[in-house]
């Protein structure tokens, strides 16, 4: 299997900086172990214009079939010989983009020790596969390549013999691929998208393999337009598992959608705009009301549930009352904000033992939440669907349990006195409801009593006599703390599950 990577520069910005980001000297040839083969990287060339990266895979297709992960394991007459004559150590695959990702681990995140500036930049790339099993032929791949970003996806199919055209063309390709992009963007999608083009895995899938899609697919696969076809043929057309990655990939774009280049993630209207009547953002306010409920309720260590960009972990950092504070999100592009605005490379380690920062769904329960003595969801819940809302329920009060649980959502009877708001719409596109009063504390009242905690209402913001204030917050206490959940759970997703 053979890949090649090339970019172009120059005497001020050089291509061999591309040694840098693969962590891969130019002048040296480099051979790596791995479970099927050898994997071999050496520079064809490498001037400050031009620098070409090559990686070279032998394939060892007995060891494959000795350590059961070759094709043909089916009960077909000829699978014991199909074991052993395949394509496997000729054309792209699996094995090519496992081979990928440990060769190149620290470029795939976007790492680069000696150069920490080089992995943001974009970069005139070229790659290039000459043998690329495509199943679904030249079209498919550039419905996978097309949105991604390239300027030019040259797809030449490879006949299956050149000395008798009419036979047609085989299912191989020759793919190149050149734009300006980020080396890691380029790396992740090759790791994908080689094996959803060979539609085969040489491994076994596991549930983990949904949480490397995601992570691979980072800023690029929640909104491709093919994420249902890439999920499905990635994870071997595991039904359960691509039920799993779509839901956790609509969270991801939900999250990400219209607000991803705000400041704000909590979607008040024009929250930024100092007026008289209100001169402090009802952001900082909901803020303040949040902290002042986790100190009256004594609380030290704090999960922030759809945390986004870090604003309450950060104002809770500064409290030292706060000794454990744990920011979780779906978006890892929000994440990833947050740790740069919370400047984690740079804390101290008596402060950065303080704080953790966590991907996850709220869909789903997960033991990492559990014995924290307060939980919050501020401006969260408007973002699902309502009938999402008992997986959530189940996953922050029946399986997680915090001794205190903070939810804070807009009231929309305030919605008329925001003089930029249109009549009959929501603070955000993307909220899929807003409730009333009555309607915030019928939901909050029936999830108390289901889950044995107490639950008391704060105004944040101003309280408008006839409408309320614009935020609604319900104070959660736990007042059994050994009772068993007894809600009926039968269609409740648990840990791992599809909500």
């Amino acid at each position: 299997m053979f890949l090649t990577i090339s970019t172009t520069g120059s005497p001020e910005r050089p291509a061999t900086d591309l040694g840098y980001l693969l962590h891969k000297h130019p002048e040296k040839t480099q051979a790596f172990s791995t479970s099927h083969g050898t994997a071999h990287v050496f520079y064809p060339e490498a001037t400050a214009e031009r620098c070409t990266a090559a990686l070279l895979l032998e394939v060892d297709p007995v060891a494959l079939v000795r350590r059961g992960q070759g094709k043909g394991r089916g009960g077909a007459p000829d699978a014991a010989l199909a074991q052993y004559v395949n394509d496997r150590p000729y054309a792209a695959s699996s094995l090519l983009a496992v081979a990928l990702s440990g060769v190149f681990r620290s470029a795939l995140k976007g790492q680069c020790v000696a150069r920490p500036e080089l992995p943001e930049e974009q970069r005139a790339l070229r790659v290039e596969i000459p043998a690329l099993p495509a199943r679904g032929g030249a079209e498919l791949v550039h419905r996978l390549f097309d949105p991604l970003g390239w300027d030019i996806v040259d797809v030449e199919p490879v006949p299956l013999d050149e000395r008798f055209p009419e036979w047609g063309d085989s299912r191989y390709v020759r793919l190149v691929l050149e734009g300006e992009l980020r080396l890691a963007d380029a790396l992740r999608q090759l790791y994908v998208l080689l094996p959803v083009l060979d539609d085969a895995k040489h491994y076994w899938i596991a549930p983990d393999e949904v949480d490397k899609l995601l992570r691979a697919g980072d800023g690029w696969l929640a909104t491709h337009p093919e994420n249902g076809l890439i999920s499905s043929r990635y994870l071997a057309r595991h039904k359960r598992l691509t039920q799993d990655a779509l839901e956790r990939l609509e969270l991801v774009r939900l999250a990400e959608a219209d607000g991803s280049e705000v400041e704000e993630l909590d979607n008040a209207v024009d929250e930024t705009r100092d007026t008289e009547e209100r001169p402090v953002p009802l952001a900082v306010q909901r803020r303040e009301a949040i902290l002042a409920a986790l100190r009256a309720a004594g609380a030290a260590r704090v999960l922030d549930l759809g945390c986004g960009q870090g604003q309450l972990v950060q104002a809770l950092l500064k409290e030292v009352s706060f000794t454990e504070i744990v920011g979780m999100d779906v978006s890892m592009r929000a994440l990833n904000l947050a740790a740069k605005r919370l400047r984690l490379e740079r804390m101290g380690e008596r402060q950065s033992s303080r704080v953790r920062l966590l991907q996850g769904s709220l869909a789903y329960t997960d033991k990492r939440l559990a014995g924290y003595d307060a939980a919050v969801l501020s401006e969260v819940i408007e973002h699902l669907d309502v009938e999402r809302l008992p997986a959530l329920e189940y996953a922050v009060f029946g399986s997680a349990r915090p001794r205190t649980v903070l939810v804070t959502t807009p009231n929309v009877e305030y919605n008329v006195r925001w003089e930029t708001l249109p009549a009959g719409h929501v603070r955000h596109g993307d909220h899929r409801f807003e409730w009333t009063r009555e309607e915030f504390r019928a939901w909050a009242d029936g999830v108390a009593n289901r889950h044995g905690y107490d639950v008391a209402y704060v105004p944040v913001g101003d309280d408008d006599p006839e409408v309320g204030p614009p935020t609604q917050m319900a104070v959660f206490t736990q007042t059994d703390t050994t009772a068993a959940d007894t809600t009926d759970t039968t269609d409740t997703p648990k840990e791992g599950e599809a909500a």
